[in-house]
Formats: structure tokens, C-alpha cells, sequence
């Protein structure tokens, strides 16, 4: 086997096949640990800070392993990335006849079944949706995967995908018409058959699921996985283990039942008036939750009355559905499905009324048209632990945001790895001398109600200095809204708001405008790559704790209080550390990259904490003078920067 630092280095396969490329000690030193715990089987823990270059650090020992292995991401867009253009370089540089596949989770799969039923569902499309619905038979006779992804045309975010997808709830498995020509399953069958796959978090934990019931496919044949973006394990995990209603899938099965009703049974009248009846009482329900967007504790509304009548309406609504639903479901497969999803959904409003135990957080949420009723259990360490220990396999976490400080204690506890190896790696990016740490003077305490506008003034200043260039990262809708309200009206910069277009939309107009100031909230701070002058600011109104109000945050803090132990410094503190470094990690994408980051919270300097997260963040020099950031921007390298205590 070639030294794996060999195969990264200035003479290596990858130079010759990567203009541009440069050896990377912090890569090397990710790739030789990565062939270890391949090699012996072990669990390790790698935060590579950016510029570390870690997708080829673990692709290098992956392909060269010889073994089967699994990859997962955080999202499908960095799925794309890795199937699409990393795996092939290395494959390439390493000439191995490796077979690689790609697989995601069936909703992003075009389902022949579903697309003939959407037909009769036109008469409640408007015009656009309906040359939507068009746009995607047109495609369905030219595609070959499947793969939503491939049809640009159509937005990802329209109702019209959910109408020609499947779901593990009304997806037909081995009764359907069209079993043998399923994307899915040629997709499934494709990753059976790989030596390289690569999934997303969301399909790791429902296969681990799955596996719990027997049902299992992809985890057991797998010698390694490495796990990409970590960091977002324990909030996708929490979801997986837990249990969930939600509107979405009531009204799916009202939907899919009225579909296959017209096509398997039109002569049975009183199936579509029940699964009319059900639409109406979501509605009614939604509207007893509250009119605004909230998160709250299932204990707030328990004693509501009302309430309490319209979910046991609910249930006796749904048990009605199921009796026509059993007399229908001998006429075809589709409405034995929604038959079947029918006692699934009742027996789970059963589990979620019930009174939970202290395992698990009973809280719900709502959104304009939406709510969803969730049972999150409150410690996911012991279970996924245990899907771990019942693979002997290698596993390899990694992200740029694991730890806070030198510690990993955060992420190894909630997941329950704390046998772990672990391996912490800076970036390589020269912070030194083309960053710039702002933290402004006189900033009134987040909590006062000036704040906001002096954020905003703050922002003016930077702004100036900067030439727009910006991302503004706020830790909520309101304060993003406020500030918009005031730059919209007297920046000279183009100002983008997050919400007033899709997210690919604003980034792209973003990156073409070169003088822009974007405005974001929590999807903004990562997963987001903009290299070049058109970037050079990042400013953060406030550190991101979560909110207090948060129930499954509340539950979790009042369980370590439980126990003797302190929620702040060990759950809430080190949280918001990882979140923060996940926003600082947009300003410098590239070697090349100057920019100055902005904290405008003075708790970093009047609280003890504040050095917790300032140790937490790449070393770069400090300044609380808005003059140094005009020198930085004009290029003075002897600008002086004052130390800030």
C-alpha cells in the first residue's frame, strides 16, 4: 500500500490530476488517521478546519481500502458535490476500478404510480403548478435515474414534487404496478452492488431505524462509514429515534386516498367525503394551536379543552377512514396503502396523547398552514451507541465544527462516543494576516431594545468600509427583518433578503453582483460557499444560543439539573460555540480570501464566557477601532491592531 502522505503530497497522483492542488499537512495527518481506523476498525473523531481539504483526506484511504464503504452527508447538495465531481478525481488519480452510486432518500425520486394519479388531482392545481406537472411528464420520458435533481426547470420547493414522489408511508413497496421499473429501486439495487456509496444523514438513520425492526438494507454490508458534517447528527438522530404527526402527512393521506378513490373505486362516495372530513379538521386544528409560528411544550396546551375535543375528533375521524379504507382496499394496492397508513397514523396520535415518560420531550409546533405533534426522546447516546457496537465496522466523524476549544466532550456525549480517537486539525488558511476581527465598542447588551438599531448602525459603518461584500447573519427572523427594514431604505449596496427568493437564487445573484449585502439567518451559516472578493465581510448580530423557550432545549437543561449538573456550561454554552464557528466559517473559503469577520455582541468582553468563544475561533488579529477595518480594507499593512481584552 503507497504511504497515504505520499499520495498527497506535491509529487502525488492527486497533483497530477487537480490544477492547482498543494500538499496539506493538516490533510495528510486526516488522511493517514483516517486509513488507520479503517484499517484497524476503530471510531474517530476529526474536526479539519476549513481549507483543510478533508473530502479528498478520506477519500484517498476510502478508495485505497479496498472495502466497502458508506459516506454520508448533511445534505443532497453535498451529496451531488461528492458523487459527482470529488469521487471521480480520486478514482481517476488512483486508477482503482472502484464502483461507486449515489443514493437518496425516495422522495427524491420521480414514483411512476404517483405520477399517474397526480392527473386527477389537476382540477385543484393553479395554472403554474399544472405546466409544472407538465415540465415533469416531459422529463419522465427522457430520464434515466430519476433523480428530481436533473429537472432544473421545476423549483425544488414546489407542491407539484410531493404529487409524483413517494414517501416510506405511501410508497407501494412489492404490490405496485411498477415495481421492476422504480427508480428507487434501481437506485437501492445500484447500492447494494457498490463498493463506494454515498448517502445523506437522514438515509443513514432511517436505514438504522429500519435495522432496529429487522428491516435494515444498507448498514450491515458496510466494513466503514465516514460521516461528513458531523455536527448535525445530534439534531437528525433526535429526530429519527423520536415519533412525529404531522399535518403534512394527515392531508397527504386525505390527498392520496380522494387520488385512488378516483381511479380504483369511484362508486364508494362516502371514501372521499371522509378524507374531506379530514382536511377540514386539520385546518380546525391548526387554528386552535395558535395563529402565530411557535415551538412549545405540549404541557402549554394540554389542558385546552377545545383542543383536547378536535384531537379525539381526530382520532374517531381517522378510525373512520380506516373502516371505508378496509372495504376499499381489496379494489387495489393504492388504497390498501392508504388503508395501511391510515391505522399507522392513528395508532402514532394514540403514542403522542398519551402521557410521555421522562425518556422522552413531548412538545409541537406550528407554522402558517402546518403543525406537528413530536415525542423527541432525550438521550440518543445510549441508542446510537448500540447501532454502532452491532456493526463491526469502522466509523469516522468529521466536520469543521466538532469542538469547542480543544474539547470534543460536547458531540462525543450526546452521541455517545466517548471511546472515540480524536484528532483536532486548524486551518491552513493564513487568518494572521488576511482576517480581521472586529469587535466593536459601545454595544448595548443584546437583551436591551436599542440593540437592534445599533447593529444596524454598526453595519452602516462596516458597510462603508467594506463596499458591501457582506453577509449579515442574524439568530432570528425578527431582528433579520428590522435590520432589512432600515438598510433596505438607505444602503447604497444591493441589499438580498433571505425569504424573498430561493436560497441557490440569492447566492447566485449574491456572488454575480460583487458589491451585495445578504442578509440570513440560521440557513445562511453554513453549508455556504462564496470564494472571492465578492465575500470579504461577515458580520453576526448576536452569539447563537439557542432560545430559552425552546422545549426540547428546556427539557434537556431541566434533565442535567436533574442530575447535578450544569445545563449552561455543559449543554447550551458549548452548542452555541459550534454554531458560531459554523457562521465565521463563511468568510474565508480560499487561500486567497481577505475579509473581516464583525461580532457585535460585547458579552465576548463583560461575560467570563465570551473566552470560550473567542479560543473556539481561528487566531486572527482583534481590533475594536472601525479605523482598522478601513486600513484592512485599503490595504495598510502596518494598520496597528489593538489588543482587546
Amino acid at each position: 500500500m503507497t504511504d497515504i502522505t505520499e499520495l498527497l503530497g506535491s509529487e502525488g497522483p492527486l497533483a497530477d490530476c487537480l490544477p492547482g492542488f498543494s500538499p496539506r499537512a493538516e490533510q495528510q495527518r486526516m488522511a493517514e488517521a483516517t486509513a488507520a481506523a479503517i484499517s484497524m476498525q476503530e471510531t474517530l473523531i476529526v474536526e479539519a478546519g476549513t481549507g483543510t481539504g478533508k473530502t479528498f483526506a478520506y477519500l484517498m484511504p476510502v478508495l485505497q481500502s479496498g472495502k466497502k464503504v458508506i459516506i454520508s452527508t448533511g445534505t443532497r447538495h453535498l451529496q451531488d458535490q461528492l458523487y459527482g465531481k470529488d469521487l471521480p478525481v480520486v478514482r481517476e488519480a488512483l486508477k482503482v476500478p472502484v464502483k461507486t452510486a449515489l443514493l437518496k432518500g425516495r422522495s427524491n425520486y420521480l414514483c411512476w404510480h404517483r405520477l399517474g394519479t397526480a392527473d386527477s388531482e389537476g382540477r385543484r392545481l393553479t395554472r403554474p403548478q399544472l405546466h409544472e406537472l407538465g415540465e415533469i411528464q416531459a422529463w419522465s420520458k427522457r430520464t434515466r435515474m430519476g433523480d428530481i435533481a436533473e429537472l432544473g426547470d421545476v423549483p425544488e420547493d414546489s407542491i407539484v414534487w410531493p404529487r409524483v414522489t413517494s414517501s416510506a408511508e405511501n410508497c407501494l413497496g412489492l404490490e405496485c404496478e411498477f415495481f421492476q421499473e422504480c427508480f428507487v429501486v434501481k437506485a437501492r439495487r445500484n447500492a447494494m452492488e457498490a463498493d463506494v456509496l454515498v448517502i445523506n444523514h437522514h438515509l443513514l438513520f432511517a436505514d438504522m431505524v429500519l435495522r432496529e425492526e429487522g428491516f435494515g438494507e444498507l448498514l450491515p454490508g458496510a466494513d466503514a462509514f465516514i460521516i461528513d458534517e458531523a455536527h448535525q447528527l445530534p439534531d437528525v438522530a433526535s429526530a429519527f429515534f423520536g415519533t412525529t404527526l404531522s399535518s403534512h402527512q394527515l392531508r397527504e393521506l386525505a390527498r392520496d386516498t380522494r387520488a385512488e378513490h378516483l381511479r380504483e373505486a369511484g362508486d364508494m362516495q362516502d371514501l372521499p367525503e371522509a378524507a374531506q372530513q379530514l382536511e377540514g379538521l386539520l385546518q380546525r386544528l391548526r387554528l386552535e394551536l395558535g395563529t402565530a409560528d411557535r415551538r412549545a411544550a405540549w404541557s402549554e396546551v394540554s389542558d385546552n379543552r377545545n383542543l383536547q375535543e378536535l384531537l379525539g375528533e381526530l382520532a374517531t375521524c381517522l378510525q373512520t377512514l380506516v373502516d371505508w379504507l378496509v372495504l376499499a382496499a381489496e379494489r387495489g394496492k393504492g388504497l390498501e396503502s392508504c388503508w395501511q397508513r391510515a391505522i399507522q397514523l392513528g395508532e402514532r396520535l394514540t403514542l403522542l396523547l398519551e402521557q410521555s415518560t421522562g425518556e422522552y420531550i413531548h412538545w409541537f409546533e406550528t407554522h402558517r398552514q402546518s403543525f406537528r405533534l413530536n415525542l423527541t426522546p432525550l438521550n440518543i447516546a445510549e441508542v446510537f451507541r448500540g447501532n454502532l457496537e452491532s456493526l463491526s465496522s469502522a466509523w469516522v466523524f468529521t466536520s469543521a465544527t466538532l469542538a469547542v476549544g480543544d474539547s470534543f466532550r460536547h458531540f462525543s456525549t450526546q452521541m455517545g462516543l466517548d471511546d472515540a480517537r480524536q484528532l483536532k486539525l486548524d486551518s491552513p488558511f493564513d487568518y494572521q494576516h488576511n482576517a480581521l476581527l472586529y469587535l466593536p465598542d459601545g454595544m448595548p447588551e443584546p437583551n436591551q431594545p436599542d440593540y437592534s438599531a445599533a447593529f444596524v448602525a454598526c453595519a452602516r459603518e462596516v458597510l462603508e468600509a467594506s463596499q458591501g461584500r457582506a453577509f449579515l447573519l442574524f439568530t432570528s427572523h425578527r431582528a433579520l427583518q428590522s435590520a432589512a427594514e432600515e438598510l433596505q431604505e438607505t444602503l447604497d449596496y444591493p441589499v438580498l433578503v433571505q425569504g424573498s427568493a430561493p436560497r441557490r437564487e440569492l447566492l447566485e445573484r449574491f456572488r454575480y453582483l460583487g458589491n451585495a449585502v445578504l442578509l440570513g439567518t440560521s440557513s445562511f451559516w453554513e453549508g455556504v460557499d462564496v470564494r472571492g472578493e465578492a465575500l470579504s465581510c461577515v458580520m453576526i448580530d448576536k452569539l447563537p444560543f439557542s432560545s430559552p423557550g425552546d422545549p426540547v432545549l428546556q427539557a434537556r437543561i431541566e434533565a442535567l439539573r436533574k442530575q447535578g449538573r450544569n445545563p449552561f456550561t455543559e449543554y447550551q454554552l458549548p452548542a452555541a460555540v459550534i454554531n458560531l464557528k459554523q457562521g465565521v466559517g463563511r468568510l474565508i473559503r480560499d487561500q486567497t480570501d481577505r475579509g473581516v469577520l464583525v461580532l457585535c455582541d460585547p458579552r465576548l468582553r463583560t461575560k467570563s464566557y465570551g473566552r470560550v468563544f473567542l479560543n473556539s475561533l481561528p487566531e486572527m488579529p482583534r481590533s475594536s477601532s472601525i479605523d482598522s477595518v478601513h486600513e484592512f480594507f485599503a490595504g495598510v499593512e502596518s494598520a496597528v491592531i489593538e489588543p482587546v481584552t
